[in-house]
């Protein structure tokens, strides 16, 4: 009888904790809000692979260069196939042929005076655009 009154116990115990736990569980609407804003040195977007595909990065200032963001879209052999960087000193944007080419690409450059735009095919033909 009195191994009765303590499972019946232990019982309504376990109930009134459950009803509390129960009460406390937030609907999931709430918990699946975007975070307002993402912060970090650098972003990373990988394949199914785990090979990187996109890279945005703050590469610093060098002897060479100032501090440089730099945005990369990957093939999936590993390619960098567009670039777009900014700086306070020049702002470009790389776009190179396929994997396999060496000379195909187009740049897109702008620094304090002047601009232009490199065309060039892997015949070694190339064309530059200036205003």
């Amino acid at each position: 009888m009195r191994t009765q009154r303590l499972a019946m116990a232990l019982t309504v115990v376990n109930l009134v904790l459950l009803i509390v736990l129960l009460g406390q569980i937030h609907p999931l609407s709430a918990q699946e809000e975007i975070a307002p804003i993402l912060r970090g040195k650098a972003l990373q977007i990988v394949d199914d692979a785990g090979r990187v595909r996109a890279s945005l990065s703050v590469l610093p200032a060098s002897d060479q260069s100032a501090e440089t963001v730099l945005l990369r879209l990957i093939t999936e052999k590993g390619r960098p196939s567009v670039k777009i960087g900014a700086s306070e000193a020049t702002t470009g944007l790389s776009i190179a042929g396929p994997t396999g080419t060496k000379n195909t690409w187009v740049t897109v450059t702008s620094d304090q005076s002047t601009s232009k735009v490199v065309v060039k095919s892997e015949d070694g033909g190339e064309q530059i655009i200036q205003p």
